[in-house]
């Protein structure tokens, strides 16, 4: 057995770290060896999070404590925009997964506009690969630093990739009604994410201007090969983790639902965490619980010539972490499902 690569996460006290800890602590090739969160630095990780006590974790230690010597990869948990700095100190000899959204963009204009400030880092956005394991391995190989899609943009961009790229749906029209868990909010406090505000109820938010947008819209764009404009709105579920995106399209020609549905088939029908359930079935979040998986549903719209496709994930694993180590087993060479050959929790 090889030795096993060191590892830091950068941020490890947020909900997208705690997650990395648990699904690292199972990946036979990995050792955990420093843990940043510099609002809990000197706690211990079981202090922050209870389930993860007595796992033998490093201490909690802050940013500027942070010695990248020994560490061959870096997972960086920060919020988007305070992402670009920090990697862009980081030594050259450390491989980087980034799980904000500073490196999803190719074009740095359209971060400006988007995030309300000038990237701070446009050469290593300019080696970034945006890191779709599924759609993207190839690059993903060779690459030093992979940007982690964000979660409504892998729910979405899995199942309408390959249909654009085959032609068999237009690239005008495409609706998404997606839904998420609260976990996708961060762990920080907020009013609007208290129990009270969230239990029991169902809000829209980033209406017509969610940051998701143009990274759905940079995808889709590439797929199709012309420009795609879709309309994107999120909504915020009583619930702690899942992601369920439902999208709206328009068949080409005399394309129909079962030979969309054939399409997906045969673009994942060898990768061992995109799905696509029988004509029967409805994807649920709670089959992807806590799981790297993808399913995905094909169905027929009651006006002539649509399709209306389901996708679901949890927000936390296929749509952050786990996606982020699927990468990183990518750039090392190790089978794509090590350490995350993980079961649905239900109920």
């Amino acid at each position: 057995m090889t030795k096993p690569i060191s590892i830091a996460i950068i941020g490890a006290s947020g909900y997208t770290g705690a997650e990395l800890i648990r699904i690292l602590l199972a990946h036979p090739h990995v050792k955990i060896a420093k843990l940043t969160g510099d609002s809990q630095a000197g706690k211990e990780v079981g202090d922050v999070y209870p389930h993860l006590r007595f796992k033998g974790l490093p201490k909690l230690i802050s940013l500027e404590k942070l010695d990248y010597n020994g560490i061959d990869l870096v997972f960086c948990c920060l919020p988007h925009g305070t992402t670009q700095s920090v990697i862009a100190a980081i030594p050259e000899h450390v491989k980087i997964v980034d799980l904000s959204a500073d490196f999803r963009l190719f074009d740095t204009d359209v971060y400006a506009k988007w995030y309300g400030h000038v990237h701070k880092a446009p050469d290593l956005q300019l080696e970034a690969v945006y890191g779709l394991t599924e759609l993207v391995r190839d690059e993903i190989k060779s690459a030093r630093l992979v940007a982690n899609p964000g979660c409504y943009p892998t729910s979405v961009l899995l199942p309408l990739m390959p249909l654009l790229q085959a032609k068999m749906i237009e690239s005008e029209g495409i609706i998404i009604d997606a839904k998420s868990g609260v976990t996708g909010a961060g762990r920080s406090v907020k009013q609007a994410n208290l129990f009270t505000e969230v239990n029991e109820g169902i809000s829209a938010y980033g209406i017509g201007n969610h940051r998701h947008s143009p990274e759905i819209e940079q995808g889709l764009t590439f797929a199709a090969e012309k420009d795609v404009i879709v309309s994107f709105t999120p909504h915020l579920m009583p619930m702690n983790r899942g992601m369920l995106s439902t999208m709206y399209v328009k068949m080409r020609g005399r394309h129909n639902v079962d030979e969309l549905r054939i399409t997906l088939q045969k673009q994942y029908s060898f990768e061992p965490f995109v799905h696509m359930l029988p004509p029967d079935a409805t994807p649920s979040t709670q089959q992807v619980r806590g799981t790297n998986d993808c399913v995905i549903g094909v169905f027929a719209d009651r006006v002539a010539g649509r399709a209306i496709i389901v996708s679901a994930i949890d927000n936390l694993v296929k749509g952050a972490s786990g996606q982020a180590v699927q990468n990183m087993n990518v750039m090392f060479g190790w089978p794509e499902t090590t350490g995350l050959q993980l079961s649905a929790v239900f109920p």
